[in-house]
């Protein structure tokens, strides 16, 4: 089994601006990472640069107006009429090389799609993830959506069974309008909630309509869920609907954001249970696309994605440095001296009304959802 991670460095050095969340950079501190651990120049596992998608590959599901608007931006003109898109915000500033960006970040996604209709089983598009675009509108620093570019891609391919998966914190509010009525398309999303979190959506009755009812899948979580309440609400709802779903294709956005330490969020995890999901996602088809998404804690994040892509690569870490002098640590890792984090589990009330709002969402879904799939 071959797997490919897409890197470029040049679209790790874009830069959103030195007082905002998002850093590509974080690409290549994983990178780094997974050089140190000996996840690269292995038999199975290889390194790619990501293709550039066209102005023609962006209209697939981008207007033309909006995909001009980020042209035009490019160019070094503004107009007024670029905030209705969501352009010039504070979450999607106008910024140097923007278009060049977008083009680089979406053709790593269909490049992705491109080496698994080759017969690659598992590619990792690290820089890509970019779940809340619309079709003419920017936001959640999302300017183009590059995961509704490959999935359109692959239903065109032929895919009448793509199953898409998003562990990210920030419900991915893109996709699921995008294929809210089709039937081809399973969303699946576990996130913090719409109440406390942006984008606001993502409740467990946004379950599809006309064909594609019952193909939509909401988990929203409560601030302060931890490893144990987030696997098993994995394991309650996702596990039986992927199997009787039986997906050809896996999209799946890893964003890293949900872990303890994320500023941006309120979620509890540690990457022990980020790994074990990803895990049971490798397994869940015969070929996934994975994608970065958010994680704006750059070290966590970073060690995150390396374990990630250990899971979709199928080797396991290999320290050479263990045991020297001064070691060889890597931002967080020097809290636990591994790639892995301590065991975390919330406590007090905490606690209680997260356990409590997951049995109450997955009961939910139990009977509204799974009766629609014969479960």
């Amino acid at each position: 089994m071959e797997s490919v991670l897409l890197f470029s460095d040049e679209l790790a050095r874009f830069d959103y601006g030195k007082d905002h969340p998002f850093k590509p950079v974080r690409a290549r501190k994983t990178l780094e990472l997974c050089d140190r651990y000996n996840l690269l120049d292995r038999p199975g596992a290889s390194l790619r640069a990501p293709g550039e998608a066209s102005r023609e590959d962006l209209c697939r599901f981008h207007k033309p107006d909006y995909v001009r608007a980020l042209e035009e931006i490019e160019q070094g003109r503004f107009v007024p009429e670029m905030l209705g898109y969501g352009l010039g915000t504070e979450d999607n500033p106008l910024l140097p090389d923007l278009f060049r960006w977008c083009c680089g970040m979406a053709g790593g996604a269909l490049t992705g799609l491109d080496l698994i209709r080759q017969g690659i089983r598992r590619v990792f598009h690290i820089l890509g993830g970019c779940h809340h675009a619309g079709p003419e509108r920017a936001e959640g620093f999302c300017y183009v959506n590059d995961i509704c570019l490959a999935i359109l891609k692959a239903l065109d391919a032929g895919y009448r069974r793509i199953a898409y998966v998003d562990i990210d914190a920030h419900h991915g509010n893109g996709v699921q309008d995008a294929f809210y009525g089709e039937d081809r398309v399973l969303v699946v999303s576990l996130h913090e909630t719409g109440r406390c979190l942006y984008p606001w959506s993502g409740f467990e009755n946004e379950i599809g309509q006309g064909r594609g009812l019952g193909f939509n899948v909401n988990i929203p979580l409560e601030p302060g869920t931890d490893d144990e309440v987030y696997e098993g609400a994995f394991e309650r709802i996702v596990v039986p609907v992927l199997g009787k779903f039986r997906p050809e294709l896996l999209v799946a956005q890893i964003g890293a954001d949900a872990l303890i330490s994320d500023p941006l969020t309120h979620l509890k995890l540690t990457n022990n249970a980020y790994c074990s999901v990803v895990h049971r996602l490798v397994e869940a088809a015969p070929a996934v696309l994975a994608m970065g998404g958010g994680g704006y804690d750059v070290f966590r994040t970073a060690r995150c994605w390396t374990l990630a892509w250990s899971e979709l690569s199928g080797l396991k870490p290999e320290d050479s440095y263990a045991g020297l002098v001064g070691g060889m640590m890597f931002g967080p890792e020097m809290e636990v001296g591994s790639l892995y984090d301590r065991p975390f589990r919330s406590q007090g009330e905490v606690r209680e009304r997260a356990g409590r709002e997951a049995d109450r969402v997955c009961a939910y879904l139990e009977e509204n959802l799974f009766p629609l799939w014969g479960l």
